[in-house]
């Protein structure tokens, strides 16, 4: 379906520099215009502000793999996350797959699968999917083939990992729920219980490769991140790498290293929604209003950006330009997408309409629907 040629009246409308009250917006060729264009629909009621975009999400797993076993066409799956992530306004979607020992949907066969599957999808859907391979450190096996994994699945963004229980595992103990992971992932128990205690062995060798790594696709141009960054010294290593963007970061002193760097941080929209980390980490409350957030993103929940965005306007801690710019314009700053997150002239025509109790009522991707629901869609077609 190519790009639609349609003048919106009547909403209040988001602007790079504010609200504009019952203000107009055109778009035409996918892009947002000066003129007036094509028809005219009242949108009077309703909010139009930037799409989304979401810098880091996994809730996709859920359509991949509804259950062990059970989903064979990866494509079908992408397209029906699709629609998950257009019905929350998301324009823009980091769809972020493991690449790790611990097998199963985290595994490098699952992961093969997963970026083919988008590299199939994107050119019939509207949603604008953008890959993201989460590494984890210890794979040292897969170091040498990794480089070409990545230009063939057409991935730009890589972040590390590393999840394995190093505390334990230095004190020869078991992890906990090793049974069930052993499983999920296909393995013997005692065989992945070596397996973790093989990787932890080996773990003086992993900073060199991960230099030689880094630097590679560094120069291949592949953006690079770190997730969980616990500590300064954590967020440091990871710079002098070349990953510029702090996922998540554990602790506020993380959060600080970063920033004063001008590292990009990235904070869970779920736990502006619930209040706090799900893991005892920082609250993105405090480091939202310390000014050490640059980007909100999904995580695991797509409903999470717009209402986290919300709730920071409503509380009274950001006025709406700067609480959406958390997921519009400074996500896409980040990935270096300069022509989305703002409601500009010749920017791509990457919006969402809000009704009066700011639902989703339609997400347009590039001046293409990709949601539309309910009342509004009578405007649309009358």
């Amino acid at each position: 379906m190519s790009a639609l040629e349609l003048t919106l009246t009547g909403a209040d409308v988001l602007r790079p520099d504010g609200v504009e009250r019952g203000g107009e917006l055109t778009f035409a060729g996918g892009e947002i215009q000066t003129a007036r264009a094509g028809r005219a629909i009242d949108l009077t009621g309703y909010r139009i502000l930037p799409g989304i975009v979401d810098l880091h999400g996994d809730g996709f797993e859920r359509h991949l793999a509804p259950r062990r076993g059970a989903m064979k066409q990866m494509t079908e799956g992408v397209i029906a996350a699709e629609a998950e992530l257009a019905a929350n306004g998301i324009t823009t979607a980091v769809l972020a797959q493991f690449y790790s020992w611990e097998g199963g949907l985290r595994g490098p066969d699952f992961a093969g699968q997963v970026f083919e599957g988008i590299k199939a999808a994107r050119s019939r859907v509207v949603t604008d999917l953008v890959p993201q391979l989460r590494f984890e450190i210890h794979l040292l096996d897969a170091y040498d083939e990794l480089p070409s994994q990545i230009a063939r699945w057409q991935v730009p963004y890589v972040v590390f990992n590393d999840h394995l229980p190093h505390d334990r595992l230095a004190q020869g103990k078991k992890p906990p729920r090793l049974t069930g992971q052993a499983l999920k992932a296909g393995r013997n128990p005692d065989v992945h219980w070596q397996m973790l205690k093989d990787m932890h062995a080996r773990r003086p060798e992993v900073p060199a490769a991960l230099d030689k790594l880094a630097a590679t696709l560094g120069a291949a141009g592949v953006r690079l991140g770190s997730h969980d960054d616990h500590s300064a010294g954590d967020r440091i290593t990871w710079r002098d790498r070349g990953a510029r963007i702090s996922e998540f970061p554990e602790t506020m002193a993380a959060a600080e290293t970063a920033k004063a760097a001008g590292d990009a941080v990235i904070l869970g929209s779920p736990n502006v929604v619930r209040g706090g980390s799900h893991k005892g980490n920082a609250s993105a409350l405090d480091l939202i209003t310390m000014g050490l957030c640059d980007a909100l993103a999904s995580d695991y929940h797509y409903p999470s950006p717009r209402r986290a965005a919300l709730m920071l306007e409503r509380s009274g801690l950001l006025d709406l330009a700067g609480a959406w710019r958390l997921v519009s314009e400074g996500p896409a700053q980040i990935l270096g997408l300069e022509d989305r997150g703002r409601l500009g002239t010749g920017l791509r025509a990457d919006l969402v309409i809000l009704d009066a109790d700011d639902q989703i009522a339609a997400t347009f991707s590039g001046g293409r629907v990709s949601y539309m629901s309910g009342d509004v869609a009578a405007r649309f077609l009358t």
